[in-house]
């Protein structure tokens, strides 16, 4: 089909007709060959639906906003599979009120008891969660499974009375009467809110001190104090503006998180969480995801503010203003305290997609930090390391070892020993192991151990190991990104190196320590693995001395008897009942190690 170069609205159905994908483009023709370019340079969301396209239909507009606009709709009205589908899952969120006499206040999700009060509903489920823990701190409610008055002096005040967090009722030393003003007060203040709440309060502080209730003014003027500390502690930063809703996305190259702060009158009200899968350029997604989040929410801040910079921001400013009603403005902050809120949020993307890897929020964070840093396509789940060893040009080695997800897979560590020429030749042992390795991922029918792709390749030594192993990558034509690990002149790490020059990582804390462990990691499986092999050679040396002993039999000796040691200490029969002994050998290897008997 011959598209042409304007702008609208593309269709992607399967062989049953069904629609499976929907997206808009400014050039119709340039957009839709894109996906049927180069399948490589492709997420495995993408490839996986250009695999199932058997027809596509398409709609000119008069102009990439009325395309945007249409794009919408119909995907709302369709739901294909591929495009990125919210569901506008929020429930509403009440303020329970216990209908007895010494009241309790809580959250909940439903109306589920006939006999207590509700304040609500609330659409965010975050800001009643947080009011009501601010409520209940501020006026020291008990948040026990303790009855009263019924357990009133039945045991001692617990842990939150001693850090002033309750009142401690179970102590009898509240009466009902001070009990109930404090809950009618969280209420007020769950209500009107803190401004409000203040404003009030402060009347009644100066109206008892007035009246020389200096007790009762002592008693609100804590109060307001509580709360300015936690109005403070809720101002993440000094916010300009009076709505704002801060996104960012992190990625591992096949799940997706979007995190979403919501902020108003400086404070966070609200946040969500989306995981999505990976398709297509991330500019793109997060540009998807604005349209769907929004078309499935009423309320438009005035002002978003994304973690990077999206190709059509001026489209999505204009949709979202028209939605809005008024002035929407787009931003991506580069210092200052909304750089710092956009780091927080990007910072609780991370720990969401950290969660579903096992993983802790510091070791998701460093892969995420080494992916910007070397320019990765997706953040290295799994890398694998290789260090050479050789003691003068005998027992050539190499070590690899596996840190996936930020770990060490022990399970996954590989020995190799070099095979293809004698002697000491640090670039072709390098080139070497990586050529069996790809063989073995080529050769594999499971995607673990071997049959895995590392999402980096990390050597020990400079330029030169990295150029060895290119070529080799290259031939067996894998998509592979290579760095090497060099050291300064005390053997420590100092940069991570391309072929093309060297990357610092000194004021990369996180990065440098990640990768100084790595190495010294490597380099010490290496090292043990070249002692190893050295220990045998030097068992074998001495066995094969031995008349009657060569190399088969030392090594079945060794195998059965596991030490030297073991061998020079076994009687006559041991040594005769020993794989493939026979009675010379026997009588060879015992008379050897007991000469003097």
């Amino acid at each position: 089909m011959a598209l042409p170069k304007l702008p609208g609205v593309y269709i992607m159905k399967d062989n049953n007709h069904n629609i499976i994908y929907i997206g808009k483009a400014k050039a119709l023709k340039n957009r839709v060959s894109q996906y049927f370019g180069s399948q490589n340079n492709h997420p495995q969301k993408v490839r996986q639906m250009v695999s199932n396209v058997d027809d596509f239909d398409y709609i000119i507009t008069d102009s990439e906003f009325e395309a945007l606009i249409l794009e919408c709709s119909l995907i709302k009205q369709h739901t294909p599979k591929y495009n990125i589908l919210l569901k506008d899952d929020k429930g509403y969120s009440y303020i329970k009120v216990t209908n007895d006499n010494w009241r309790k206040i809580s959250y909940s999700l439903q109306q589920d008891d006939k006999n207590a009060a509700y304040i609500g509903p609330y659409k965010s489920s975050y800001y009643v969660k947080n009011a009501v823990d601010e409520a209940v701190k501020i006026f020291q409610l008990p948040t026990c499974n303790r009855k009263f008055p019924q357990d009133i002096k039945k045991g001692r005040p617990c842990l939150n009375y001693h850090i002033k967090q309750c009142c401690a009722p179970c102590t009898g030393k509240v009466s009902l009467k001070d009990y109930n003003e404090r809950i009618d007060s969280a209420l007020e203040f769950l209500k009107g809110g803190s401004s409000a709440d203040l404003a009030k309060m402060t009347e009644e502080m100066n109206a008892a001190a007035e009246n020389l209730d200096f007790e009762k003014a002592a008693k609100i003027r804590d109060r307001i104090a509580s709360v300015k500390k936690m109005n403070d502690r809720q101002k993440v930063v000094d916010i300009k503006v009076d709505e704002q809703d801060v996104i960012a996305y992190i990625t591992d190259g096949d799940k997706g998180t979007f995190e979403i702060f919501r902020f108003k009158d400086g404070r966070l009200f609200d946040r969500e969480n989306f995981m999505v899968d990976n398709g297509g350029e991330e500019a793109e997604l997060i540009s998807e995801f604005i349209t769907r989040y929004y078309s499935i929410r009423d309320d438009v801040p005035k002002q978003l503010t994304l973690d990077r910079e999206v190709p059509d921001s001026e489209l999505l400013e204009k949709w979202l203003t028209e939605k809005r009603g008024a002035r929407v403005y787009i931003s991506v902050p580069k210092i200052g305290d909304q750089k710092r809120l956009v780091d927080m949020c990007k910072k609780n993307a991370t720990e969401r997609l950290a969660q579903t890897k096992g993983s802790t929020t510091g070791e998701y964070a460093v892969l995420e930090e080494l992916k910007d840093l070397l320019g990765l396509a997706k953040i290295p789940e799994y890398i694998e390391a290789y260090d050479n060893s050789n003691l003068g040009g005998t027992e050539n080695v190499c070590g690899m070892v596996v840190y996936e997800n930020g770990k060490k897979n022990r399970s996954a560590y590989k020995k190799f020993k070099i095979k293809g020429f004698e002697g000491q030749d640090d670039y072709a042992s390098m080139a070497e192991v990586i050529d069996r390795r790809l063989t073995e991922y080529e050769n594999a029918k499971e995607d673990t151990g071997f049959g895995r792709k590392p999402d980096l390749i990390l050597l020990d030594g400079g330029k030169g190991q990295v150029n060895a192993v290119l070529p080799v990558i290259k031939q067996h034509n894998i998509d592979i990104p290579v760095f090497g690990m060099v050291k300064d002149s005390s053997h420590r790490t100092r940069d991570i190196v391309s072929a093309t020059g060297e990357i610092s990582i000194s004021r990369k804390r996180k990065v440098f320590t990640f990768i100084s462990k790595l190495q010294d990691e490597v380099h010490r499986f290496a090292i043990g693995y070249q002692r190893q092999r050295r220990n045998i050679t030097t068992f074998k040396s001495s066995l094969t001395d031995i008349p009657n002993v060569g190399t088969e039999r030392a090594k079945a000796l060794l195998k059965h008897f596991r030490t030297i040691k073991n061998i020079s200490n076994a009687d006559y029969q041991e040594l005769l009942n020993a794989p493939k002994m026979n009675k010379s050998a026997a009588d060879s290897v015992f008379g050897y190690f007991h000469s003097e008997e």
